[in-house]
């Protein structure tokens, strides 16, 4: 079950790509609905989430991202924490299709009222597709693995954000592993434009 925690949080949160002529220069927020079902326990959770990302140059760029999420089922809570900061590469495959690729440190901190908490670190490796399928659409998806050294996980997951303005994006995304998914809103602000 901590292994599923761990991995529905880190996916959920996980930084993706924006919008804007595929910038990579922005900051968003959002809220998250989570869902964890391994067989034995089928609970559903809450999440809030905030990531970066910051052009170094034509090709590379920086993320990172900080989550905190909330399952409660027969009166315990289960409290995670996320983060990850990384480095990302992409290219252009086409003048409206953008190559992603990412290296991540991840960290993952897990509390259940009553229990104490445990906390792991590892690693995560990304790769995703941006394409530009209008001037106010992108359309993105990508495949996240995450591993922990004593256990691993594979995510898939698909967004689409729509431009309201030459600085703001609004989304949605939705996200799944092995055991757990997650759909969720949210806010886009590009600055260096």
């Amino acid at each position: 079950m901590l292994r599923s925690i761990l991995v529905t949080a880190l996916i959920a949160f996980s930084a993706s790509a924006g919008a804007q002529g595929f910038d990579y220069n922005y900051f968003s927020v959002g809220y998250q609905r989570l869902n964890l079902d391994d067989g034995f326990i089928d609970v559903d959770g809450d999440g809030f989430g905030v990531d970066g990302s910051f052009a170094i140059n034509e090709n590379f760029f920086i993320f990172g991202s900080y989550g905190m999420g909330e399952f409660e089922e027969q009166g315990i809570t289960v409290d995670v924490d996320t983060l990850s900061a990384g480095i990302g590469w992409h290219t252009p495959l086409t003048d409206k299709v953008d190559f992603v690729t990412g290296l991540s440190y991840e960290y993952v901190d897990v509390g259940a009222s009553g229990f104490g908490s445990v906390d792991e670190n590892g690693y995560g490796l990304g790769v995703g597709l941006r394409f530009q399928a209008s001037e106010a659409i992108e359309l993105n998806g990508g495949i996240n693995y995450i591993d922990y050294g004593d256990g691993d996980d594979t995510g898939f997951g698909v967004g689409l954000l729509y431009g309201v303005s030459e600085n703001v994006d609004i989304g949605v995304s939705a996200d799944w592993a092995e055991d757990s998914s997650a759909y969720g809103l949210n806010g886009r602000f590009y600055f260096g434009n």
